[in-house]
């Protein structure tokens, strides 16, 4: 099973102009596992875009029917509404479930699936449950900050003493690259500072920079009526030429990516 060829990635970055030279070198494949894909693929007339929805299982049989050998059967499957209840919690991850779940599978003697096979089902299970909204978004538009939940202590190594450290955290939702800064408070010139080194980090500045509604940043934000930012704040977004936009209150599906980025410091 992990010596399959990659139908679906192959086509994928055919579809994306790489060269299969360049398939095969950039992704540890053998050049005639390519251009075998490549060879079937013009025979049968496939693109990438007619195996899009389907699993990289699905595209592989439809492939090499006769290679084909399913073996769910074997495999201990997670039960992802178990897993839809443990993310709610504070600072649990889907790659700590899943490495629960590896462990207990092992414990059992039996097969566990692969991590981006797990998180690919989770997603699915997600879906159709309509357990939430999918959001299109698109690169450049949007960047979200805010404190992370949990927070992190060191031990500075000439005094002994426990230092709490808060951590600052933003994401680009279209990509999740993400970018993270330790600091020792949550005070106003370091949530400045903060998004100064965090345009920085990212060599560019969004069109909208989207923050929770806090005090650092946010004066008042009405149901109805004006939002009053910070001034300084207010100060910085012009500077940077990019609308500071809080999400709206008691309104957290404004605001997914806060989970996401608050559990990188947990990786």
């Amino acid at each position: 099973m992990a010596n399959k060829i990659k139908v679906k990635l192959i086509l994928e970055l055919r579809d994306a102009h790489m060269s299969q030279n360049s398939i095969a070198a950039t992704r540890n494949m053998s050049k005639s596992s390519v251009s075998e894909v490549c060879k079937i693929a013009d025979e049968k007339r496939i693109r990438y875009a007619d195996v899009k929805e389907l699993s990289e299982d699905e595209v592989y049989q439809m492939f090499f029917p006769d290679k084909y050998t399913d073996l769910s059967g074997l495999y201990e499957l997670p039960v992802y509404d178990q897993v839809h209840s443990e993310l709610k919690k504070v600072g649990v991850t889907l790659k700590l479930l899943w490495k629960e779940y590896k462990a207990d599978c092992q414990a059992k003697g039996c097969m566990p699936v692969g991590y981006s096979k797990y998180c690919e089902d989770y997603g699915k299970y997600v879906e159709r449950q309509a357990l939430t909204n999918h959001l299109i978004h698109k690169p450049g538009i949007r960047c979200e900050v805010d404190w992370s939940g949990p927070t992190m202590k060191y031990v500075d190594s000439n005094t002994g003493e426990i230092v709490k450290v808060y951590l600052f955290v933003a994401t680009l939702p279209y990509s999740q690259y993400s970018y993270v800064e330790p600091c020792l408070d949550m005070k106003q010139n370091t949530w400045l500072r903060c998004h100064i080194n965090m345009y920085q980090f990212f060599d560019g500045v969004p069109v909208r920079t989207v923050c929770n509604n806090l005090k650092v940043g946010v004066i008042k934000h009405p149901k109805e009526g004006d939002i009053i930012l910070n001034n300084a704040y207010e100060e910085l977004g012009n500077h940077y030429c990019t609308a500071i936009m809080p999400t709206g209150v008691r309104k957290p599906k404004h605001y997914r990516r806060k989970n996401v980025i608050s559990n990188l410091s947990l990786n």
